[in-house]
């Protein structure tokens, strides 16, 4: 149960965080990706405190022992899921996660992109599952 809870507060925390910042707004990510029009650098700042987070957290994972991810190859699978992401992202101006935060607004877009998402992730435990 306690890990329930701390799941709960996370999450909590990293929605409230998605919403101050804006990036539940596709036209603030979006113009974070004009580059060549009315260019938003607030996405960039964003980022820059998730890695000001990240960094020592990943720090004490380490020292704690807990199992972290060792693999540093870049494969063909690695390079398509980041471009299949870029895309997504680029298109719908949504990530994952503030696609959860504004679909549990209720928004009719974020609806249809997590749909679209959970489809991806289903076709893909299928096709993993019928390769191997």
């Amino acid at each position: 149960m306690k890990h329930i809870v701390v799941a709960a507060i996370a999450g909590l925390v990293f929605g409230l965080g998605l919403i101050v910042s804006g990036m539940v707004f596709p036209a603030k990510v979006l113009g974070f990706l004009d580059l060549a029009g009315a260019w938003d650098p607030s996405l960039a700042l964003v980022m820059a405190g998730a890695i000001a987070v990240g960094l020592p957290a990943f720090a004490w994972a380490r020292r704690a022992k807990l199992k972290l991810p060792d693999s540093t190859r870049i494969d063909r699978r690695l390079v398509g899921g980041s471009l299949l992401f870029g895309i997504g992202w680029g298109l719908a101006g949504l990530c994952p996660g503030p696609a959860l935060v504004v679909a549990g607004l209720g928004d009719v877009k974020a609806l249809g992109f997590v749909a679209a998402m959970l489809a991806g992730m289903a076709i893909f435990e299928a096709l993993e599952r019928w390769k191997g």
